[in-house]
């Protein structure tokens, strides 16, 4: 089966030519298949936001070649432009990008841009508003009057009003309390399922992304280090430090009753995985 995005020996680097010259990601080749669930994750500087802009051509790679369901999406300029309806970018504190005088229009924006029916925009709007958990009453409304969690909601909603087969979301939750963080991770799990999109999240937020996702990616000094399931890449929590990552609470615990003498598994990255593997070791030693 063909990926839905593929990247071939992607690199990127800024200011060529320059004394300022800088190698932001190398030799990046990733295969993400349709309805996957994929963390990014990194230190400041791993490379994490430039890949994901190449991946709806917002940036253009210096070597190298990213291809949308098999189709290179820097062929021609209509190619470019289109994989900007078919992959949805939502960038860090995406509020700020909030412009239009009404939730309504705001949310409307990108599908008006895709040429779409009067019919069609409306439908789409009140689809995705009710994806991230926008009440209607709100379509009146200015943006700039909404709380914090609300304006996050609004400018998700407009990025999946046009229905890309990947959304890609840099940090999503960053600034948000914790009850505005688990509904927003909640809104974009039902969008995922309800729709089959793909979804990439950067985020630092070990815990969060252990929970959610299928499969981690990790970046560092602009390469792919590890790339598995949350089981495999938490289970080299030393390595992962050792680059400048957190690992989840959980994890961080598992290692502590480790370097004890404990006999506890490497593969511990929820809560409810560490407290079966406490339960099984105190069966055992009955």
């Amino acid at each position: 089966m063909t990926p839905i995005i593929k990247t071939e020996d992607l690199t990127h680097e800024y200011s060529v030519g320059t004394p300022f010259q800088n190698t932001a990601i190398s030799h990046i080749n990733l295969e993400i298949p349709r309805g996957q669930f994929v963390g990014m994750i990194g230190h400041t500087g791993s490379g994490k936001s430039t890949l994901i802009q190449h991946l709806n051509g917002l940036l253009a790679p210096t070597a190298g070649t990213v291809y949308y369901e098999g189709g290179d999406i820097f062929a021609s300029k209509a190619a470019t432009r289109d994989v900007k309806f078919k992959v949805g970018l939502v960038f860090q504190y995406p509020e700020y990008q909030l412009f239009e005088e009404t939730v309504y229009a705001d949310i409307a924006f990108g599908p008006k841009n895709q040429k779409l029916s009067k019919e069609e925009v409306d439908a789409r709007v009140r689809q995705a508003a009710r994806f991230v958990g926008i009440d209607e009453d709100l379509f009146d409304k200015s943006p700039l009057d909404l709380s914090g969690g609300q304006k996050r909601r609004v400018a998700i909603a407009g990025v999946i009003a046009m229905r890309p087969g990947v959304l890609v979301l840099d940090e999503p939750t960053a600034g948000l309390d914790p009850e505005a963080r688990e509904n927003l991770f909640k809104n974009i799990q039902d969008y995922r399922l309800a729709t089959d999109s793909t979804i990439v999240l950067v985020t630092h937020s070990m815990d969060d992304i252990a929970r959610i996702a299928d499969r981690l990616i990790v970046l560092s000094e602009g390469q792919v280090v590890m790339d598995g399931t949350p089981e495999e890449v938490f289970s080299h929590a030393e390595a992962l430090t050792a680059i400048g990552l957190s690992v989840p609470m959980p994890t961080r615990i598992a290692m502590e009753l480790k370097a004890m003498g404990v006999p506890i598994t490497d593969a511990i990255y929820t809560t409810s995985y560490l407290r079966k593997a406490i339960l099984k070791l105190w069966k055992e030693g009955e």
